[in-house]
């Protein structure tokens, strides 16, 4: 990844040194949402990011049509010609959403449209009628997976990309204004289309709201009119919980890459994008993550109160790799015996320290998750630091094994039996109960 694609990744990513951690962009107070709105994606802390189309057969990554420097006309017929999976729309999204529940994974993410202009979907505000439903396989996957998501209890989530190199006037908005607008009303429309054809939808995932690959997402608010975008947005989906990237300051921040989340606990919504292999979209030679380092990404990102989006880039006929498939699945039933300790919680009372260890906490209980059990022998706790009016009651495993706490001073240790610690887990879990 390179120029700018790797542009792109930078600009959805933290910058914990600054105070607004990167809060940039158009605000209105009116399009808030409140502690209680967001709630289930807070509980949720996990979900699954699919990347998926044309850009899936060439194998290149989703990037393909502008790294490769195709015309217009090359990329569409590849469209009519190439993109059209054997498998019907239903058989291809309930792979994804059944890979998603066996993940333990409570929200998902699809590709609409990328910055390719290709709609995954029925869109009659297309361009050109670039779309699923009038080129290649004549199927509108987003109403597949979006009925799929309502069918199974997955909160849905579409991407869309407002940008399209379809259209010289993104490269050059003053020069060629006309075609600039004309990609401009295409994003209202298909916006509309996505917030008024598939019932409820619970995330919008801007992406691309950048100008001629330059500046910032909010440097194109001028373009754009983001919260003119957004109210029109709320009008129909009162409740969806929006990115950064249309220019409007979002509901959450992102933080782009595969790169190790450290530090202290952000203060603010936010999630972790990165794909479980190396590139966001398809490839047939491609390096995966393996399950621990996926693992602790993912309580790394939890111990930091955000949550964690994983993608996966499904092959030309929509099926996911077998390698992410098992990871995924290793991931989905570590949270089966774990995930009262990750789900439905907030950062915890006690900073993380990197690799050692990191906190969450419900009303009733602290979890610690040790990364080190050798380096947290020596660690002591403030237990001044639990939440006012409450006390530690006892210290356990999740299997209920009860714990030693030795206390000095207002301060606290908690004590991981020596055969415990030699099962070199990758992450020892310790429930500190409180009453």
């Amino acid at each position: 990844m390179e120029g700018a694609e790797l542009a792109s990744q930078l600009k959805g990513q933290l910058n914990s040194n600054k105070e607004s951690y990167g809060m940039i962009g158009e605000d209105a107070p009116d399009l808030h949402l409140s502690e209680d709105e967001i709630k289930w994606w807070r509980n949720a802390k996990f979900g699954l990011f699919i990347h998926w189309g044309i850009y899936s057969v060439i194998g290149k990554g989703e990037w393909a049509y502008f790294n490769e420097k195709m015309t217009e006309e090359e990329y569409r017929r590849i469209a009519e010609q190439d993109f059209c999976p054997k498998r019907s729309a239903e058989e291809i999204v309930g792979e994804w959403t059944d890979t998603a529940l066996d993940a333990g994974m409570k929200y998902a993410v699809m590709v609409t449209r990328h910055h390719d202009g290709f709609a995954m979907w029925n869109s009659a505000g297309s361009w050109k009628d670039f779309t699923s439903m009038k080129c290649g396989p004549k199927t509108d996957y987003v109403r597949a997976f979006s009925d799929a998501c309502h069918v199974k209890g997955l909160y849905t989530g579409l991407y869309y990309s407002p940008m399209d190199w379809r259209f010289p006037g993104y490269f050059d908005p003053i020069g060629k204004p006309e075609s600039a607008a004309r990609m401009k009303k295409q994003c209202y429309d298909q916006v509309k289309e996505l917030c008024t054809g598939f019932g409820k939808v619970d995330i919008l995932w801007y992406d691309g709201g950048w100008l001629a690959h330059q500046g910032t997402d909010a440097d194109a608010a001028w373009f754009w009119e983001p919260l003119k975008l957004n109210r029109m947005v709320r009008s129909y989906q009162p409740g969806i919980m929006l990115t950064p990237r249309s220019g409007y300051i979002g509901d959450f921040k992102c933080d782009e890459g595969p790169h190790e989340v450290t530090g202290k606990i952000i203060p603010i919504p936010w999630e972790k994008e990165m794909s479980i292999s190396s590139v966001w979209g398809y490839q047939p030679i491609d390096r995966f993550w393996d399950f621990s380092y996926l693992l602790r990404m993912l309580i790394n990102v939890v111990c930091r109160d955000g949550n964690l989006l994983l993608n996966v880039g499904p092959d030309a006929e929509g099926y996911i790799p077998e390698t992410a498939r098992n990871i995924l699945r290793q991931i989905g039933e570590w949270l089966s015996e774990n995930g009262e300790s990750i789900y439905g919680t907030r950062g915890g009372c006690w900073q993380p320290v990197d690799n050692v260890y990191g906190s969450v906490q419900t009303e009733h209980a602290v979890y610690l998750h040790i990364l080190d059990c050798g380096r947290f022998r020596e660690v002591w706790l403030a237990e001044g630091e639990i939440p006012e009016g409450k006390k530690i009651e006892s210290a356990t495993l999740l299997d209920g094994k009860v714990l030693s706490i030795q206390r000095n001073h207002e301060m606290i240790k908690v004590t991981i039996p020596k055969e415990i610690e030699a099962e070199n887990r990758i992450d020892t879990i310790v429930k500190v109960s409180l009453r």
